[in-house]
């Protein structure tokens, strides 16, 4: 076989790869505050294959940089493999930052709703008047439930529901479930509940930080362990490549795949682990915040 006969096989190969994954993944999340009833599907569409493209280039790029110069076979589908999942690198940890930001404005807009109500003001003039001072992470969901209460688009209810949809975080859940319950029933301890719930949401914060920071340095301890083997392969194909003759044969390129499918594993093990722990969105205790704000 050929190396062009191999490399078109390749290609073909990652192009099937890439279209059953196109097919079985969820769509992203549209972007937040994005208006509802939009093509937003369109724009998450033409993300997706942008992103499409940029794995099978890297994944491509890498197979013949890789195929080029070992003539491995093995190592030919790993780089190309390594390319395509490339595009994720850091992603979790960008996701685990952006999560706590999150919840770190809600714990801020919470305080903001807390102060405003104990100055005597009524829960629809508090969210109009915190929404131009939100933090930044959530401002513009805050800002669509000003408009929407403010324009009459929605009950109140079901604007905070879209809320609640919109920051997509358990702790916004459960302050959202308390304004709920306050435009049901007079809220005689709104303000008190509300302080509750954002110093809950800031302890969880630093919880997360701390764990992010142990993690953090385990990621280094792999980034130092993986860079040094990459380097000290590439050092013996071209200083001594006859150390490594012993690849070039059918059991070493198993013994290679079967390395190789282990490390794999363990970094994907790792991958999940270090992953940033999140409660799932599940109702909230609507017994508990209703004894707290009819109190």
């Amino acid at each position: 076989m050929t190396a062009a006969v191999a490399l078109l096989g390749l290609t073909c190969g990652l192009a099937v790869a890439a279209a059953v994954w196109l097919w079985v993944t969820p769509a992203p999340n549209p972007q937040p505050g994005a208006a509802r009833g939009g093509n937003t599907w369109w724009g998450a569409l033409a993300g997706r294959f942008d992103r499409l493209a940029l794995r099978l280039a890297l994944a491509v790029t890498a197979a013949v940089v890789v195929g080029g110069w070992t003539r491995w076979p093995v190592a030919t589908v790993l780089a190309a493999a390594g390319g395509f999942a490339a595009v994720d690198y850091g992603r979790g940890q960008a996701r685990a930052r952006t999560q706590l930001a999150r919840l770190e404005a809600i714990a801020g807009w919470t305080e903001m709703l807390r102060d405003t109500l104990s100055a005597a003001a009524g829960l629809q003039q508090a969210i109009r008047a915190t929404a131009p001072l939100a933090p930044a992470p959530i401002r513009a969901e805050v800002r669509a439930l000003a408009l929407a209460i403010e324009g009459q688009q929605a009950p109140i209810r079901v604007a905070l529901a879209r809320l609640a949809d919109d920051l997509d975080d358990p702790t916004g859940d459960l302050v959202v479930t308390a304004l709920q319950l306050a435009t049901r029933r007079q809220p005689g301890q709104l303000a008190d509940l509300l302080g509750s719930l954002a110093d809950t949401a800031r302890a969880e914060v630093t919880m997360r930080q701390r764990i992010e920071a142990g993690r953090a340095r385990i990621r280094t301890s792999v980034r130092i362990i993986t860079i040094f083997t990459v380097a000290f392969t590439a050092g013996l194909l071209v200083l001594n490549p006859a150390y490594l003759d012993a690849y070039r044969t059918l059991p070493g390129q198993a013994v290679l795949l079967l390395i190789t499918a282990l490390d794999a594993a363990a970094y994907a093990w790792l991958a999940r682990d270090s992953r940033l722990a999140r409660p799932p969105r599940t109702p909230a205790a609507t017994g508990t915040l209703a004894a707290g704000v009819a109190r």
